[in-house]
């Protein structure tokens, strides 16, 4: 049976293709730099601080929603991170029954850290690169923004 897809509609799918192999390889990459300074927390913790440093206050269970996991998981990650002191909870002055999740300094610090060291390495990568392709990232850059929207 022939293709009904248009030759800019294939040309469309292979770089989405490519986009999505070459953003993949680039995010594990970064992860893997951050990985030494994130210590004993996993993946998924050090994603859930960066999420409550987005949203101080936020609440178990919207964390939750959020991350699409049930409560009682959240709850329990959180209490993981509570133990290693890297969260806070702290309760809501017009709700007392709710308790919102803050960073602590050292989860703060955690934070910085593994984004410092994530930003040196992809800055390095970049300083290689000759100017027009940095010109050229830089039109991407817009141009993805677009996508992202």
């Amino acid at each position: 049976m022939p293709s009904t897809t248009a030759p800019s509609d294939l040309q469309s799918i292979e770089l989405a293709d490519e986009l999505r192999a070459v953003l993949k390889r680039l995010v594990r990459r970064l992860r893997q730099e951050g990985a030494e300074q994130a210590g004993d927390l996993s993946l998924h913790q050090t994603m859930l601080l960066a999420r409550i440093e987005a949203h101080p206050g936020i609440g178990v269970a919207e964390l939750a929603r959020q991350e699409h996991l049930r409560v009682p998981t959240m709850s329990a990650h959180v209490k993981s991170l509570e133990q290693a002191g890297l969260v806070l909870r702290e309760p809501d002055p017009q709700d007392r029954r709710r308790a919102g999740l803050h960073l602590s300094e050292a989860g703060r610090q955690m934070l910085e850290r593994l984004w410092s060291r994530r930003r040196d390495w992809l800055a390095g990568r970049l300083a290689r690169l000759p100017a027009e392709g940095t010109a050229a990232l830089r039109l991407a850059l817009r141009h993805l923004q677009e996508i992202s929207e």
